[in-house]
């Protein structure tokens, strides 16, 4: 048996202050500087979010994992990937959810218009209630400075995205991280409550 096959499969849910976080996939379209899986860093709580394409979990195996899992107050779509790769899953399991009456929240790069070549943000409304969308700059030379995109025009199609997703779901917050090298973070709280979302100011290493 191989490091590989012997390695313990990642948990499909995780808990933080309350919450309870849905690990859908490892996957992700940037490669930002300040992530901690770029440095091997993969743990929360002790326990590996690291996941193969082959281990990404059904939405059959991610109900059963909720079901399994303690009390919560929200259910959030957040792991060291991001959700929207897998935008089927997504809404097929934030509809389900909604049913349940619960609360759900998708963590976004905010890029997901740009990957499928579509406005996926009127898909959102009724499956989610809150987008967390990670903006990081005030200005695109220093989100491609941070956030390393693979192709131009990414931070435009982020603030679009951000614009269009607030027409479609109740709640949308963007965030920028203290103390990351030349991010101001009063402008990029300006820049949210520009197009009517809130703002939230992250702590560095901190999922969630």
């Amino acid at each position: 048996m191989n490091a590989q096959s012997s390695r313990r499969r990642a948990p499909i849910t995780y808990t933080l202050r309350g919450r309870l976080y849905i690990n859908l996939t490892s996957r992700c379209w940037l490669r930002c500087r300040f992530c901690p899986k770029f440095d091997g860093r993969w743990e929360i709580d002790g326990a590996s979010l690291r996941l193969t394409r082959r281990e990404e979990p059904s939405v059959v195996e991610v109900l059963a994992a909720i079901d399994a899992a303690g009390p919560y107050r929200e259910v959030v779509f957040c792991g060291f990937g991001e959700p929207t790769l897998r935008l089927d899953a997504v809404l097929v399991l934030g509809r389900t959810l909604k049913r349940r009456h619960l609360q759900v929240r998708l963590n976004t790069d905010g890029l997901a218009n740009l990957r499928h070549q579509r406005d996926i943000t009127p898909d959102l409304a009724g499956a989610i209630d809150t987008v967390s969308i990670s903006l990081n700059a005030q200005d695109e030379r220093t989100y491609v400075r941070h956030c390393l995109p693979p192709e131009p025009g990414a931070y435009p199609a982020l603030l679009d995205f951000a614009a269009r997703a607030v027409r479609h779901v109740p709640t949308v917050t963007l965030s920028a991280i203290e103390g990351l090298d030349d991010v101001d973070v009063p402008a990029c709280r300006h820049i949210a409550t520009a197009i009517g979302a809130g703002f939230r100011a992250r702590l560095l290493d901190r999922v969630g």
